[in-house]
């Protein structure tokens, strides 16, 4: 492969790949997570998070911070033409992540008793037992995703991702339906099940506990194939780098300089990551706690509130709270939907900018600030929207006449609140690539410690109210958020003297996405009182399709809407696939700026 061909991708052909392959693992985690919701209810839905919540942090502990250093420091090297330090960062990262990988799985072990002991979810155990391999797998993945991301390949990343997701899928399902179906043949023939005795409702939990630990094995043992392709695929089609290629290159640096560099970048990298999920860590204990002591003082409230959705799922007294988490951790599926698939920009940006940067080409990196922000404002804003507006019909859609019903009442408002703070949650990441990018990962670290005072505090304050309960947390959240996205733009904008042209970045999206959402909220409203065939009390009826329709309509509006105001840049349509004749197209029509 000649040097020609090695050309960077731009930021938008990077990330389309990862758009691509972020929106199949999303569809195929929704086809996931809904049924898997379905078969093992809200009280299930509160284990699998709870298991999920410790597995993060430890997760991000283990590996932070050097996936970064590898794309940035890979992209540099590349840049000006140092094959053999390209080669070198993945001969010395690997043994790194692989060690991190272990010492993490042993880690979650260790932990996982103390932890499930104190969040009050004693059961949660099995689930974080089960997932606590997944992160050796994640760590070996990783390695390799850095690494052909800093060479602008997207696809091994995409790839690994769509891999690890079908697995989850597959196995995930089977094994939590497999589970809960054995689980409930057994206490009705002998009254216990897997050595435990069942007699009253509190004692069914178990159940839900072993069925979310059956879903969570699913995620570990697609983790497992992902790592499985990312090494297969480097050793059979490598990485393009030529024989020539190499000899052309200067002599590598020492292995102690190249590490220097590394862990200059993967320490502030990892400690922005450390922050952050020590806080959300946090953060879930707070509400799960709050929600327990909220329960036990105001129980004739929270009743008042959610007594219908309590008693139709048969939750007694003392699960009240998870039940309560549970629902509000269904939210968090289409909370990070947005943010998740946005963040494909950041991680592309990051060989692009860190390149500009090695050859002080500030243009390119002004350019690509603006492509990022006006990009994420283009797809969170008009998202946020659509949740805000049509919350509780999408809950319906998805859950009506399932286990996971009786929590829509308790998730729906909580989706609409997140629907307002949907830019703010989405913006944060890609702002975080860029400081790294240029290499200023330190910031984000300070930025997320001064959030995380005011998040712990505004939700001890708010969950503890309850009349607002774990509604609470989403103002907290959004507050964190924007806290860091101030903090770091302010760094972002002194360091690099970028210029936001406010105009298409954020003033014609927002007019465009309050069209959006007033097209969503007025078109379910007129269709779901003219549809109205079908059971009402399940998911195949009229306000279903109303749902559905409504969709289309505010999306076509906001599309219509957007090219109408010219909110389109020619530039950003040039570095889309077939840009140019896209970009022609529509300059023709007078469509873009």
């Amino acid at each position: 492969m000649s040097e020609k061909s090695m050309k960077k991708q731009n930021v938008l052909g990077g990330a389309m790949v990862l758009v691509v392959a972020t929106a199949l693992v999303k569809i195929i985690g929704a086809v996931y997570k809904i049924p898997v919701t379905g078969i093992i209810g809200s009280l299930g839905r509160g284990y699998f998070g709870a298991a999920y919540n410790i597995y993060t942090p430890i997760y991000a502990i283990s590996m932070a911070g050097l996936p970064v250093a590898v794309s940035a420091i890979v992209s540099k090297n590349a840049a000006l033409g140092k094959y053999r330090d390209v080669k070198q960062v993945l001969k010395i990262t690997f043994p790194l992540f692989l060690v991190l990988g272990i010492v993490g799985t042993g880690a979650l072990l260790l932990a996982a008793k103390p932890y499930v002991t104190s969040v009050g979810s004693p059961l949660a155990i099995y689930s974080v037992i089960c997932i606590a391999p997944s992160i050796l797998f994640c760590c070996i993945m990783s390695t390799y995703r850095g690494y052909y991301e800093g060479l602008s390949n997207m696809y091994p990343t995409a790839i690994s991702q769509v891999i690890e997701s079908v697995g989850k899928l597959v196995f995930g399902l089977v094994f939590s339906y497999m589970v809960l179906g054995y689980a409930t043949e057994q206490i009705e023939a002998t009254g216990s099940v897997f050595g435990f005795v069942v007699k009253t409702e509190a004692d069914e939990a178990i159940v839900y506990a072993l069925a979310a630990a059956g879903a969570i094995l699913g995620v570990t043992l697609g983790t497992v194939f992902g790592a499985i392709y990312t090494i297969l695929r480097h050793k059979i089609r490598k990485d393009g780098i030529s024989k020539e290629m190499l000899v052309n290159s200067p002599l590598a640096s020492p292995r102690k300089v190249t590490l220097r560099e590394i862990i200059a970048i993967a320490i502030p990298t990892a400690a922005s990551s450390l922050v952050l999920n020590v806080t959300n860590f946090i953060d879930t204990f707070m509400i799960q706690s709050r929600l327990e002591t909220v329960v036990e003082r105001n129980y004739d409230t929270i009743m008042g509130l959610y007594g219908e959705s309590i008693t139709a799922a048969g939750i007694a007294k003392e699960n009240i709270d998870t039940f309560l988490y549970g629902a509000y951790d269904t939210t968090l599926d289409f909370r990070n939907l947005v943010p998740t698939i946005m963040m494909t920009l950041g991680v592309s940006a990051i060989p692009i900018v860190s390149a500009a940067v090695a050859k002080r080409d500030y243009k390119t990196v002004n350019g690509t600030v603006n492509t990022v922000f006006r990009m994420t404002m283009l797809i969170a804003l008009p998202a946020g929207a659509g949740f805000f507006a049509l919350s509780e019909p999408i809950m319906n859609l998805l859950y009506k006449g399932t286990e996971g019903e009786s929590g829509i009442a308790i998730a729906a408002p909580v989706l609409g609140l997140y629907g307002l703070m949907m830019a703010i949650l989405t913006l944060s990441s890609p702002l975080t690539n860029l400081l790294q990018a240029i290499g200023r990962a330190d910031v984000p670290a300070k930025s997320l410690a001064l959030g995380c005072v005011f998040k712990i505090g505004l939700n001890y304050v708010l969950i503890g109210i309850p009349e607002i309960n774990v509604k609470g947390a989403v103002f907290g959240t959004a507050f964190f958020y924007l806290i860091c996205i101030a903090y770091n733009f302010a760094v972002l904008k002194r360091e690099t003297r970028i210029k936001l042209d406010l105009k298409t970045v954020l003033v014609k999206p927002l007019i465009s996405s309050v069209l959006c959402g007033g097209a969503a909220y007025g078109s379910y409203a007129f269709l779901s009182s003219v549809l109205t065939f079908g059971d009402p009390a399940s998911r195949l009826n009229g306000q279903s399709l109303a749902c559905i329709i409504s969709v289309g309509v505010a999306v076509l509006v906001y599309a219509i809407s957007v090219l109408l105001m010219k909110t389109l840049v020619k530039d950003d349509i040039l570095m889309l696939p077939k840009g140019e004749k896209l970009a022609e197209i529509l300059e023709k029509y007078k469509l873009i700026v």
